[in-house]
């Protein structure tokens, strides 16, 4: 069996791989489709059972009992208090519902969904022993052989940035930096990774490392749970309601919060993109803090260097935070200069129309 280890150029960590020599290069490879992503930082869990699509969604943000067979989207499972605590991505073949997510959530969401399932006829199981997630254009993992238990091909294909059914967008949606976004994850075996990989070391395959997904994704303003969540999140702050929110499905946990925020109220952070400055090759870490001035507004979640946009970072700041002036970066190295485009504006939320009752004396005037 081969390893990444052997790809020419590859550098491998316990993530998988990193990259195979020139990150730039593979996010354009990865882009046009002529590039393969393995991502050793994904896995995979499946939920079994006839009462698996209703039961997930009585647990989740999502509306999935009616979610037809082959049809991607993503679920949030909330905290009573509404904040993220774990995300997957979602896809059922009519037998089996199919749940992607990152490493270091894969533990405790299966263990989490093992504890709800009371007398309900699901089963959950960890497939990652035996499976594996590729990543790439919906093309390029279109060709690949994706594992198909129940005829159906497990290939998740990203929903985002478009606003599903009963989803809300605070972004705006015209000319969205994610409108050209084309992303899929095919679930495979261990016989077809090993194929791939096979080919890749041959120089038959061209794969791209973590580093570039990670550019992609943050050059879309895609959160991820993983690296932009942190035990405060609201959905509503990343503009998660997008694609992992159904505003007008039925009870779940959380639920009360975001309808709460999104109608009444505004969220107390909003996420914003920045562009640093790259003329001295210093990057900020996960968790720099953001400043205006003197004053810390947030922190940084995300970093990547684009191969068109340069060094980038979605940050979490304050609902307050000006939009309007540049922001400072504190990084070990030193402060970084950035420009700063908003994501979610500083009056998301408050979105229901609230008829304002008129004063007493006023309505006995009228009489």
């Amino acid at each position: 069996m081969a390893a990444l280890s052997e790809v020419p150029g590859a550098v491998v960590d316990d993530g998988g791989l990193r990259h195979v020599g020139s990150p730039l290069a593979e996010q354009r490879r990865l882009a046009s489709g002529a590039a393969l992503a393995p991502l050793g930082d994904r896995r995979v869990l499946s939920v079994s059972g006839p009462d698996r699509l209703s039961w997930l969604d009585s647990l989740s943000s999502q509306a999935l009992t009616h979610l037809p067979a082959g049809v991607s989207t993503e679920m949030l499972i909330l905290d009573p208090n509404g904040r993220v605590e774990h995300a997957a991505a979602v896809i059922d073949d009519g037998e089996t519902a199919w749940l992607l997510v990152d490493a270091v959530d894969a533990e405790p969401l299966a263990t989490w969904l093992s504890r709800m399932r009371f007398r309900l006829r699901v089963e959950v199981t960890d497939r990652s022993d035996e499976l594996s997630v590729v990543g790439g254009t919906r093309a390029a993992v279109a060709a690949l052989g994706a594992v198909a238990p129940a005829g159906v091909p497990v290939v998740w294909v990203d929903p985002w940035p478009e606003v599903s059914p009963g989803g809300w967008a605070y972004a705006r949606v015209d000319d969205h930096p994610g409108a050209d976004r084309d992303w899929a994850e095919a679930v495979v075996d261990a016989a077809e990774f090993d194929r791939i990989v096979t080919a890749a070391v041959a120089g038959e395959v061209a794969l791209a490392g973590r580093e570039a997904v990670e550019a992609l994704r943050v050059a879309a303003w895609r959160p991820r749970v993983s690296v932009d969540a942190d035990e405060r999140l609201l959905p509503h702050e990343m503009d998660w309601l997008r694609t992992a929110v159904h505003l007008s499905k039925g009870c779940y946990r959380g639920q009360e919060t975001v309808a709460k925020v999104h109608n009444l109220g505004h969220p107390p952070r909003r996420v914003v993109a920045l562009q640093l400055d790259g003329s001295d090759s210093v990057l900020p870490a996960r968790g720099d803090v953001v400043r205006v001035g003197d004053d810390a507004i947030g922190a940084v979640t995300s970093v990547a260097v684009h191969f068109e946009e340069g060094p980038i970072a979605l940050a979490l700041v304050k609902r307050t935070a000006p939009a309007d002036v540049a922001y400072v970066v504190d990084t070990a190295d030193g402060p970084i200069a950035a420009a700063v485009e908003t994501v979610v504006p500083s009056d998301a939320g408050a979105t229901a129309g609230v008829p304002r009752l008129p004063r007493l004396g006023r309505r006995r005037a009228a009489e």
